[in-house]
């Protein structure tokens, strides 16, 4: 638990830097959080101690859930933030209905989660067992060095990279020109993109096998569970979700055929921008043409009004402006860690790293409600979906 928290900590302390494109930003944001991350360990650890006892969110599906993970290894792509010349690794962890082998439904529809800049793929798991509770399989990846902390398949440690958090901390400042700005946030999303359409890609590809490509590292403890998971699911109905930069990612992945829906937690679309002219966002105005959803926090709510209102290219507008089906809702009062289960777990720190008075509980469990309905229409066919204009 203490190792969750950490890693939890360091979600909070970069993700909320890049939840906004707003030129606005200070830096004395990114100082205020290196003091505070200096004084972490002193003002928090007795608190979040205290919180040992936090118990996971109850779900209201039907099953108990099951984990495994695994490391795809993609021969096309050279790591870049090595010079080993080892390929890129994407380690991948799935959560789904206990004994998926016993199920009657043998096609189940998939949702693959994306994390936060300096996230880690268990920011959301109230989610994902949420969901596995109602029959469905929920792949979360890691991104390498852009997550403060995985493994790969030689069981090494691989940290966040240094250059990667000076920059996520320097980036939000006044004085940085539009066209470095894009130039930084398109390298992250590219890297991203990459990753998550290599998933999804290889997801598709063993589920033809029936088993892991050789492009798989599978722990044995994991590879009979990992293959009936394969078996059990529906390749044809895949969802994307992600929280902030995590967000950006499935939103642009999400214009793929093959993809059916999409929910973006609090993240801006930067994938959609797609360069600057003249000091001016150009931004992907092609309809987007898979179901999606946006669900934000009031500030954030607020900078898209702000936009509209002053004329100012922003890429969530745009896209939202251009789908064909997109529905967007805010949630009063709360910040951008409201959308992770940190406020659960670490509440002081949650406070002090952007959440906002909303109740941290009903905000988790409203937000987990809104993205089981918006699957269970768009995925399984299941009624039909509306929601608030705010929460």
């Amino acid at each position: 638990m203490i190792r969750i928290i950490l890693l939890l900590i360091m979600i909070a302390m970069i993700s909320f830097l890049v939840a906004s494109r707003n030129k606005k930003r200070k830096k004395g944001w990114a100082i205020a959080i290196l003091v505070i991350s200096t004084l972490l360990f002193a003002l928090c650890m007795v608190p979040t101690i205290m919180k040992m006892n936090y118990k996971e969110r109850p779900t209201t599906g039907e099953y108990q859930h099951e984990e495994a993970s695994a490391i795809l290894i993609d021969p096309s792509r050279i790591e870049s933030f090595e010079t080993d010349g080892s390929f890129r690794e994407v380690p991948v962890h799935f959560y789904f209905p206990e004994h998926i082998d016993q199920m009657e439904e043998k096609s189940l529809p998939l949702v693959i989660f994306s994390h936060g800049a300096f996230g880690y793929y268990q920011s959301n798991s109230s989610t994902y067992m949420e969901l596995a509770s109602h029959g469905y399989v929920v792949v979360s990846l890691d991104h390498p060095y852009h997550s403060f902390f995985t493994k790969d398949s030689k069981g090494k440690t691989v940290i966040v990279n240094s250059d990667f958090f000076k920059t996520a901390l320097d980036i939000g400042g006044s004085d940085v020109p539009e066209a470095e700005i894009y130039d930084t946030t398109s390298r992250w999303m590219d890297l991203r993109i990459a990753d998550m359409n290599f998933v999804v890609d290889e997801l598709q590809a063993a589920a033809v096998l029936g088993e892991p490509t050789g492009n798989w590292h599978v722990d044995d403890k994991f590879n009979d569970l990992i293959c009936d998971v394969l078996k059990a699911t529906d390749y044809e109905k895949i969802g994307l979700m992600g929280h902030s930069l995590g967000g950006a990612t499935a939103v642009t992945v999400g214009r793929r055929a093959d993809i059916s829906a999409v929910i973006d937690l609090d993240g801006t679309m930067l994938g959609e921008e797609k360069g600057v002219q003249d000091g001016v966002v150009l931004i992907n105005e092609d309809p987007y043409p898979n179901p999606i959803l946006a669900i934000e926090n009031e500030e954030h709510h607020d900078q898209e009004m702000a936009a509209i209102e002053n004329s100012y290219a922003y890429a969530n507008n745009v896209v939202m402006k251009n789908a064909l089906c997109g529905y967007e809702t805010y949630f009063k009062d709360a910040g951008h860690m409201n959308f992770t289960d940190l406020p659960l777990i670490a509440p002081p720190l949650a406070d002090m790293l952007g959440t906002g008075p909303v109740d941290a509980g009903e905000c988790i469990d409203t937000m987990n409600g809104i993205i089981l309905n918006f699957f269970d229409c768009y995925l399984k066919g299941i009624g039909t979906f509306s929601v608030q204009e705010s929460y």
